[in-house]
C-alpha cells in the first residue's frame, strides 16, 4: 500500500494492539482477493535508521505470515511501537500470528464496539450555548 486514503480507510477497520505493533486490518470489498500491507512508523520512534529497521523487520514478517494467516481480500497495517525497537524477533512473530487471529475471531465486515468517553459526553451536555437576547 503507498496511497494515504489506504491507510486512512484501514484506520477504520478492526485493530490488534500487540506490545511492538498494532495491526489494523479492513476488508476492500473490491472483490480482489489480494492481500495488501502497509507499514507505518512514526518519528516518535526514533530516527531514520531505528525507523528503517522496524520497517525491515515488519516487512520480513508480513512476507511470511499474511500469506498463511492473513485476510484475503483485505488491506494490513502494521504500526510500529516504541517497545517493538529491540524486542526479539521470535517474539514478535508470535505477537503478529496472535494479532492475526484476535482479528480473524471477529465476523468479516463488523468493527470492534467503540466505548463511549463519558467525560466528552458530560462536557458537551454542559457545554451547550445558552443564548440570551439582550435589547437596549
Amino acid at each position: 500500500m503507498s496511497r494515504r486514503a489506504d491507510f486512512l480507510a484501514a484506520n477504520r477497520g478492526r485493530r490488534a494492539p500487540m506490545p511492538g505493533f498494532v495491526l489494523l486490518v479492513r476488508e476492500r470489498g473490491d472483490g480482489d482477493p489480494a492481500m495488501r500491507y502497509g507499514i507505518t512508523v512514526t518519528k516518535k520512534i526514533g530516527g531514520a535508521v531505528i525507523r528503517n529497521r522496524m520497517k525491515r523487520r515488519f516487512r520480513v514478517l508480513a512476507r511470511e505470515l499474511l500469506p498463511v494467516h492473513g485476510v484475503a481480500g483485505a488491506d494490513h497495517v502494521l504500526i510500529g511501537r516504541s517497545e517493538g525497537i529491540e524486542r526479539d524477533f521470535g517474539l514478535l512473530r508470535g505477537e503478529l500470528e496472535k494479532a492475526l487471529r484476535k482479528v480473524m475471531s471477529r465476523p468479516l465486515g463488523e468493527a470492534p464496539p467503540r466505548r463511549r468517553d463519558s467525560s466528552k459526553e458530560k462536557k458537551k451536555a454542559s457545554t451547550g450555548s445558552a443564548r440570551t437576547d439582550v435589547r437596549g
